[in-house]
């Protein structure tokens, strides 16, 4: 087998880390940060669903990852209650979006109106495989409960094996 016949080996692709910024348009417009672009362009993903299932904070799933979502909220069992209301929220709220050559996509109408996300500066963070997006007033309470008690926290979580 020459060199060049060797299949390339998969290089994995991280998901960007820290909190981004944007803001959300006058049209609704959401104008992801450049390395969320890049890393969804890097895992193949051009189309993505727009949701909340906490109607506290918009998720912006890539389309396989709402995907698999969609599948485990469709699952029967002691909890089918809870994944039918979930779904039966999420697709009250949500839309699918294409990210556009500027890199924006479209938060739905009912979704940035309620989470009163409109004409706003807003907080993206990646995790668990989707993008959270934080309006000003709900990142600032959400910051102020993660600062609540962090000294212990810390400390807690040291004795578990945090470095």
């Amino acid at each position: 087998m020459e060199p060049s016949d060797q299949p390339t080996p998969a290089v994995a692709v991280e998901a960007p880390r820290g909190t981004l910024s944007g803001r959300v348009d006058e049209k609704g417009r959401l104008k992801l940060p450049t390395a969320l672009v890049q890393y969804l362009e890097a895992i193949g993903e051009h189309k993505v669903f727009i949701t909340t299932l906490n109607l506290s904070t918009a998720l912006i799933y890539p389309i396989s990852a709402w995907r698999e979502t969609e599948k485990m909220l469709q699952e029967s069992g002691e909890d089918a209650e809870s994944r039918s209301d979930l779904a039966f929220v999420a697709n009250h709220y949500g839309e699918d979006s294409e990210i556009d050559a500027q890199g924006r996509v479209l938060i739905p109408t009912t979704l940035r109106r309620d989470l009163e996300l409109e004409k706003d500066d807003v907080h993206l963070l990646f995790y668990k495989g989707r993008i959270e997006v934080f309006g000003s007033k709900i990142y600032q309470q959400r910051l102020d409960q993660a600062k609540s008690g962090l000294v212990e926290k810390l400390r807690t979580l040291e004795k578990r094996g945090l470095r």
